[in-house]
């Protein structure tokens, strides 16, 4: 009975995953006999499902309940990034809709695809073992490199699925090579336990540091930090639009969740060895994705190379390896995650006459005086992602500078203002050319209302309105979060 009793305490503390797993079965079998005319009702299926494990958060134990023999945890911390995994995925689907038709690719697969994915993130930021990290994981990989290659007609997607599969295979390769080692110099694999054994000693056994050095390489390629982030601009210009979309969002969510508990939670004691790694990782990755974008011609390359930047800034608060640095990369998670799936969104609506995607910065030429509306919008997530005040963008910036200035990193603050202001250059290059050059051929009208309302939404959460409203929320979410990490 005992047995029994914990076995149910655990699956109710994993409920979430619970409902998304028998939801993809649901969709995966009405797909499979109602076949791809189910597209929209079982897109909706799929965002219903979400929405009720979404609802189902508030009833887990969100004190650090561990579950499955201490190989699951549920805490603030998943739960937080739980939060944003589930509606990342769920606007996802819904914006695909639109381009799914339209390049006529619409398979019922494609809402399933992004709920497995959805589920190995939520395995990944509730793992607490090496063992559950490396299972939720790959879970996410197996259905991304399907999706990456979605347009399966398309050489581009095509090509953007094999990359993202192969340097997905290597990096794959390398974290559990990682995990091997950690396991053979510290005989466990499990979060509390390596917390135990790393702390407070003066000297990392060596072993067990290149095992750590190994397990940050993977995850860096998760989350396309510098050197890791060569798959990027090529997977984000060859994969559908929804799904360069969602590879900006929610997976990268999930993996830096993931990278700040196996820092913080796992190697929490050998904080002053990985901070030379991860400052290293952060100061490049703002740097190449500052400088690397100034010379990119189409859109969905230029926001691959705005998330490598990105994710150097978010790395700031890491390397400070406090709490108020954790709360400030949660905090940078939740604004980024809408600023660029309103920027996806903003790139979406940009179609030739004849309804075919354009994806060139020339196309957005005069774009104020053809599309107000829509200039607007791409006005204010660009100045969002520059960091610009008053916008929302601004503060999560300002939030890890602070943290690191705490922290002592003063050289890795004044290398982030630097690239910073370097990154704003063409952000402002795209503002100049909606607003202040001659204007190009009109854009087909947008044919989605629910994209259109998304969009809106995205814009004014990323306005000085959402700065006002959200900011308090999302701090003191992020900062109870971290406080439990």
């Amino acid at each position: 009975m005992t047995a029994l009793t914990t076995l149910a305490a655990s699956v109710h503390l994993a409920s979430v995953e619970t409902i998304i797993a028998a939801g993809v079965f649901v969709v995966l079998m009405l797909g499979a006999f109602r076949g791809d005319r189910s597209l929209v009702p079982l897109t909706w299926v799929g965002v219903g499902i979400l929405a009720l494990a979404g609802v189902h958060l508030a009833i887990v134990p969100h004190g650090g309940a561990t579950g499955f023999g201490g190989l699951y945890i549920g805490d603030a911390f998943s739960t937080f990034l739980k939060v944003l995994i589930l509606a990342g995925a769920a606007a996802s689907m819904v914006l695909a809709l639109p381009y799914l038709k339209t390049t006529s690719t619409g398979r019922f697969e494609y809402p399933v695809l992004i709920m497995l994915s959805a589920l190995g993130m939520c395995m990944m930021v509730s793992a607490n073992d090496l063992l559950t990290l490396y299972v939720g994981l790959e879970l996410q990989s197996l259905a991304a490199y399907v999706l990456a290659a979605f347009h399966r007609n398309e050489a581009k997607s095509s090509e953007a699925g094999l990359k993202y599969f192969v340097l997905g295979a290597l990096a794959s390769g390398i974290l559990l090579y990682g995990i091997s080692l950690v396991y053979g110099f510290t005989g466990t694999t499990s979060f509390t336990a390596l917390h135990g054994i790393v702390r407070g000693t003066a000297t990392a056994d060596i072993g067990t540091l290149i095992g750590l050095v190994f397990i940050l390489s993977g995850l860096a390629f998760k989350i396309a930090a510098v050197p890791f982030h060569m798959w990027t601009p090529d997977v984000y210009e060859g994969a559908p639009t929804p799904v360069a979309a969602f590879f900006a969002g929610a997976p990268k969510a999930a993996a830096l969740g993931l990278l700040l508990r196996v820092a913080i939670g796992a190697f929490g004691g050998m904080t002053l060895d990985w901070r030379q790694i991860v400052t290293f990782a952060s100061i490049a990755s703002m740097l190449l994705g500052a400088v690397g974008a100034i010379g990119q011609t189409n859109v969905k390359r230029l926001l691959a190379y705005s998330s490598i930047n990105n994710i150097g800034f978010a790395l700031i608060g890491l390397a400070a390896g406090s709490r108020e640095g954790v709360a400030a990369v949660l905090f940078y998670l939740a604004v980024y995650l809408v600023m660029t799936l309103g920027s996806f969104l903003a790139v979406l609506q940009m179609r030739g006459p004849d309804g075919e995607p354009v994806e060139t910065l020339a196309a957005l030429s005069g774009l104020s005086r053809t599309r107000p509306g829509l200039a607007a919008a791409f006005a204010v997530f660009m100045f969002s992602l520059a960091g610009i005040p008053p916008l929302l963008g601004f503060w999560p910036k300002f939030a890890v500078f602070q943290a690191a200035m705490d922290s002592g990193l003063y050289v890795l603050a004044t290398v982030g203002v630097v690239a910073s202001v370097i990154g704003a250059y063409y952000y402002l290059r795209v503002i100049k050319s909606v607003y202040f050059d001659d204007p190009a051929p009109a854009f087909a009208p947008t044919d989605s209302r629910v994209n259109t309302g998304l969009l809106t939404a995205a814009a004014l959460f990323c306005s000085p309105l959402g700065m006002l409203a959200i900011t308090p929320l999302v701090g003191a979410a992020t900062r109870a979060a971290a406080a439990l990490l």
